[in-house]
């Protein structure tokens, strides 16, 4: 009978309501402990509060010269982006050496299966038009990653296909933290820029009036260009028709209005963080989604461009990180920084 009633109780959605509110109002309360202390232990327990606090000053320290390491590892890497660009717009052709790449796959084949691989191939290029570079490279990303084809509208499409390179540059040495994303586009109809920008600006230091709420650098606002749109070409914007009718005449007319359109190159022009850090809800969705965004552009990306062109990428994002990976020094210190400088905080908001 008593487990009867239970069952009775929990199918009622008003008691089911009641019990939930008492459980979120138990969630995070003091369980009692500490006030049950003595006073000589309470003011030890204050002392090693003030140790963290200490600590906490210590990580962000840390966290600056990580930022360093990058900035010095982004040169070394930069040479390789450089002619990876050179060979995506066809400034540089490979030479048979570079290009020489065994798959997996391959190493089971026999080599009358190679062969007949090998003409059919040479009788696909054959038929077709030999093509420059390796063409709608990067458009071809965003459309693979779905963090990004989200943001897509067909519109956007044909601008893509414009552009030749992202990179990534750190902010100099004793200057304040900060990553810029440039986005290179090659001569096209739609905008006179050549180079569209995108400036992440982060700290990694403890909250005065919270020191323990820090966990690692974060992005704290971001900052977009003007793009020079060729007349007519704005995907930003759209034009609708719409009827009004005269209050006194009783007339109607049609009027033509200019409002704002879905774009991926609204990317570019991000809500402003006010300085009192007090956002509505909607801009400070948008803020969060783009900083998540750049984010995972400036360390998932552009890094590993070819693997999201080919999809291999996308593979290895569905995967969980290993344990093992993660208990890795230099591993659980990337994590930490990728996983951390996505976070949103304007004052005491965080996402």
């Amino acid at each position: 009978e008593s487990r009867q009633l239970t069952v009775q109780m929990m199918q009622n959605p008003q008691i089911l309501a009641a019990l939930q509110e008492r459980l979120d109002g138990l969630n995070g309360s003091p369980s009692g402990y500490m006030e049950s202390l003595p006073k000589v232990v309470k003011r030890r327990v204050n002392a090693l509060k003030n140790l963290q606090v200490k600590c906490a000053h210590i990580e962000a320290k840390f966290y600056e010269e990580v930022h360093e390491l990058e900035r010095k590892y982004a040169a070394l890497y930069q040479p390789l982006f450089d002619k990876r660009s050179e060979i995506v717009s066809a400034a540089y052709e490979p030479t048979d050496e570079e290009c020489e790449w065994k798959a997996d796959e391959e190493e089971e084949l026999t080599d009358e299966m190679k062969e007949k691989a090998k003409l059919e191939e040479e009788k696909k290029d054959e038929e077709k038009e030999d093509p420059k570079g390796i063409p709608e490279f990067w458009s071809t990303v965003f459309k693979n990653v779905d963090l990004l084809s989200d943001m897509l509208q067909e519109h956007d499409e044909p601008i893509l296909k414009h552009l030749q390179d992202i990179k990534v540059k750190f902010s100099d040495p004793g200057q304040p933290m900060s990553f810029t994303l440039e986005f290179h586009f090659e001569p096209n109809e739609f905008f006179t820029n050549t180079v569209l920008t995108k400036v992440y600006k982060m700290r990694s230091e403890p909250d005065e009036s919270d020191p323990f709420s820090f966990d690692g650098p974060e992005i704290m606002s971001c900052t977009g260009c003007t793009i020079d749109w060729t007349k007519g070409k704005n995907v930003t914007l759209k034009t609708i028709k719409k009827k009004q009718k005269h209050k006194g005449r009783g007339t109607v007319r049609t009027v033509t209005k200019t409002v704002p359109n879905d774009s991926f190159f609204n990317f570019f022009s991000p809500p402003e963080v006010p300085e009192n850090g007090e956002l509505d809800e909607d801009s400070e969705a948008v803020l969060t989604a783009d900083f998540e965004i750049g984010h995972f552009i400036r360390e998932r990306i552009v890094p590993r461009a070819v693997l999201y062109f080919t999809g291999e990428a996308i593979e290895d994002d569905d995967d969980d990180v290993s344990e093992e990976h993660l208990n890795s020094g230099l591993g659980t210190c990337r994590k930490s920084v990728c996983e951390r400088q996505q976070r949103f905080k304007s004052h005491d908001t965080s996402a």
